[in-house]
């Protein structure tokens, strides 16, 4: 791990990726045993079954919150699932759900929200409404502006800070689109979440990633780190479940050597950002979909995860930008309450 001037970033990822049954065990072992401190909460098995962090019984938060405490972990980002739902109830050929927004807002951003204070993170990931297939999304930044001002709203009232992830699909489909989107709402509690794959599976190049990159540069508040090897033929619409040339960060073509350096430079203003809304840093989360993805998760494997990583931090030496992973220090002062009598 590199030293110099720029505080280390912060690693962290989405545990689930990394658990083949998705238990609480499996995911906080893996990220553990990889070195990570943090991860971003999405479907978990606390011993209830596999469900989405947002229908976490009483007694599952409690169990992953002991959990985590036990293996060493904090919770990153909440993983959730707001804005994957039809800004318009109208059919359009999709399995997209449709909830009324004020229905929408009063029970699933709240909970989000409680969610979030109760794992004690700053942050909620999020996205920006799917218009309806076959449409042009410019013509719904009105309303998406509307109502993404309004989870704004709710979430800086908790305290809390909405990454808006872009992705294939919805009206923030591209970093332009998403410029427009965080320029409309305005709201210091609404940050942007860049994925280069997210970009290259609609078909775009290396160098129009990065450009996409820039338009989303002033809102930037954290990043997803996965890859993708460009498809043939550009797509107005991505079918997600077929989606099948994720890579580690190296193997791609979201080129994330150029844009690693730019948020390197431009490192002081992001922290700025960051730190007035008392988030602990920035945070590079992985995400890597290596063994499959699709519109609602994907799976990397313990040993996927691993490799996608390594190959991350690599990235990270080479541009010089420091981490910093669990060493012998960490947790030599702790050995002696798990050693095992002789």
């Amino acid at each position: 791990m590199n030293t110099g001037t720029m505080p280390p970033v912060l690693l962290s990822g989405f545990a689930d990726e990394a658990a083949n049954q998705k238990t609480a065990e499996q995911q906080f072992c893996a990220f553990a045993a990889l070195g990570l401190r943090y991860y971003t909460l999405r479907f978990i098995d606390a011993g209830e079954g596999i469900q989405n962090a947002m229908m976490l019984s009483d007694a599952s938060i409690e169990r992953v919150k002991s959990l985590q405490s036990e293996y060493g972990l904090s919770v990153s980002s909440l993983g959730s699932p707001i804005g994957k739902v039809k800004l318009l109830d109208v059919e359009d050929g999709t399995s997209n759900r449709f909830v009324p927004f004020a229905e929408y807002l009063e029970k699933d951003v709240k909970r989000a929200c409680d969610l979030a204070n109760r794992f004690e993170t700053k942050l909620v990931r999020g996205f920006s409404f799917y218009h309806p297939k076959g449409t042009n999304p410019e013509s719904y930044l009105s309303q998406a502006v509307d109502q993404l001002g309004k989870i704004a709203d709710e979430c800086d009232r908790h305290g809390l800070t909405f990454g808006l992830e872009v992705e294939a699909n919805l009206i923030g489909q591209s970093g332009k689109l998403l410029q427009q989107l965080h320029r409309g709402v305005s709201h210091p509690a609404m940050l942007l979440i860049f994925d280069g794959a997210n970009l290259v599976c609609q078909g775009m190049s290396t160098d129009e990633v990065f450009g996409e990159y820039l338009a989303m540069k002033d809102g930037l508040g954290w990043v997803h780190i996965k890859d993708y090897c460009r498809p043939d033929v550009a797509s107005s619409h991505v079918d997600e479940e077929s989606l099948a040339s994720f890579v580690p960060a190296d193997e791609g073509d979201s080129g994330h050597e150029a844009i690693l350096r730019d948020i390197k430079r431009s490192y002081e203003t992001i922290a700025q950002r960051l730190q007035t809304r008392g988030i602990p840093g920035l945070f590079f989360d992985l995400e890597p979909h290596v063994k499959g993805g699709g519109q609602f998760g994907g799976f990397s494997g313990p040993d996927g995860f691993g490799v996608a990583l390594r190959a991350f931090c690599r990235l990270l030496d080479y541009v010089d930008i420091p981490y910093h992973l669990r060493n012998y220090d960490d947790i030599r002062d702790v050995r002696a309450s798990h050693a095992t009598p002789r």
